[in-house]
């Protein structure tokens, strides 16, 4: 973990084998899109979520239909061997269905209820507080989270009535700000009133800006101690989702502020649900705050590079790092640290590649047909002919074998 960046001081909430804040590094988590009452669909989609990287997975829990299905999901990724945390997404009839399912209650990791949409009128708070007291029941942690397009009408009504008693009002927008803010600290509040401790609760507040994000989390951070889970919501698909949401969680991560973070892509047709995951692992090593798998650094390419082989080297190499990090993770200490580059011609080729922990500088346009390969600093062998991938790729390999500590050097 990057020693820059001073993580804010929370209190530590346990999600099934998962520690969210406190001293635990900042946690990945992701959603399902499967309709959750074909439990066979979901469980295959938040195995795959947890096998990219997915430390705890979220599923909609909507109708009995999928609150039945939520036990099965857990026992079918049990029989499969993963073990990751499930956490359930209720909406207005949350308590109901908590209620009628109680191995729905007890196979989930976590709660997450939007104060919101929890109710209206003098429903809201008695089934608030039967969330709250099915927490309490069952000992799970819940999440809070407030959410700019279901804000509490009821709180945001009360404010807007003291804010027009103001000697100089807030503006709307700072005014949305503050009743996002307020809603996730008083119904904290009310739920430990309720008898659920700091320690079992979990803030978050989304919008879909990246400016009105920063400005939230950093009053909310500023006001409590509890855990954040930080995310920009409907970031939107491809690039614009991606730098949305890098451009918002980065400013925050880099102050300390998120303790758990998800990457709310809308993915393309066809595409995989396991992007938004890769897209959360790369923002948090790339601060300096995780390690997950080998980053390969290339470069642009430019008139020097007219060939797409190093480019294709590069991919080649990155797809192939992180599909053998999972045997890697699980036989060796240290691997997931470990920098390649891939370098496609002679001006910053070498000397990029001698700060990897392995490198090759490929030839550009008009230089010699040789690729010499450099690892921790040193070149060892140079490469040629047509055969460059399938030998550095032995290369990677065999280095991560000689260098990293096996974990079971007896198995």
């Amino acid at each position: 973990m990057s020693q820059s960046i001073k993580r804010r001081a929370v209190r530590a909430v346990r999600i099934g084998r998962v520690v969210v804040g406190g001293d635990a590094p900042v946690v990945v988590q992701s959603m399902t899109n499967t309709d959750t009452a074909d439990h066979v669909a979901t469980a295959i989609q938040c195995a795959e979520l947890a096998r990219a990287g997915s430390e705890l997975v979220r599923i909609t829990v909507n109708t009995p239909e999928a609150a039945a299905g939520v036990p099965k999901i857990r026992e079918q990724l049990d029989r499969m061997g993963v073990d990751v945390p499930l956490i359930g997404d209720f909406h207005y009839n949350g308590h109901r269905l908590l209620l009628d399912n109680p191995a729905c209650a007890e196979a989930l990791a976590k709660y997450r209820i939007n104060p919101g949409n929890v109710g209206f009128g003098k429903k809201k708070d008695e089934q608030f507080a039967q969330m709250i007291e099915l927490a309490c029941r069952y000992d799970k942690p819940v999440r809070i989270g407030v959410n700019w397009g279901s804000l509490d009408q009821d709180l945001l009504a009360r404010m807007m009535d003291e804010n027009a008693q103001r000697a100089e009002p807030l503006d709307s927008v700072d005014m949305m700000h503050a009743a996002m803010v307020a809603s996730a600290l008083e119904s904290a509040a009310k739920a430990e009133e309720l008898g659920l401790p700091a320690d079992r609760i979990i803030l978050s507040c989304k919008v879909s800006g990246v400016q009105d994000l920063i400005a939230i989390y950093r009053s909310l951070s500023a006001k409590s101690d509890y855990a954040l889970h930080l995310g920009l919501t409907e970031a939107g698909m491809g690039s614009k989702g991606i730098v949305a949401s890098t451009a918002a969680m980065g400013v925050l991560l880099q102050e300390g502020i998120g303790d758990t973070i998800r990457v709310s892509l809308t993915p393309e047709p066809g595409g995989s649900r396991t992007q938004e995951v890769i897209v959360a692992q790369e923002m948090l090593q790339t601060m300096g705050l995780r390690a997950f798998t080998p980053m390969v650094t290339a470069c642009p390419g430019c008139g020097r590079t007219t060939s797409t082989f190093f480019q294709e080297l590069a991919q080649t190499i990155q797809e192939h790092v992180r599909g053998k990090m999972p045997q890697w993770r699980e036989q060796y200490d240290g691997a997931e640290n470990m920098t390649l580059a891939v370098m496609g011609c002679i001006v910053n080729g070498p000397g990029e590649s001698k700060h990897a922990n392995i490198g090759i500088s490929l030839p550009g346009t008009g230089e010699a047909p040789a690729a010499p390969v450099f690892e921790d600093g040193v070149k060892t062998v140079t490469l040629r002919g047509d055969n460059i991938a399938a030998e550095f790729t032995a290369i990677v390999d065999n280095y991560v074998a000689r260098t990293y500590k096996r974990k079971n050097p007896h198995a």
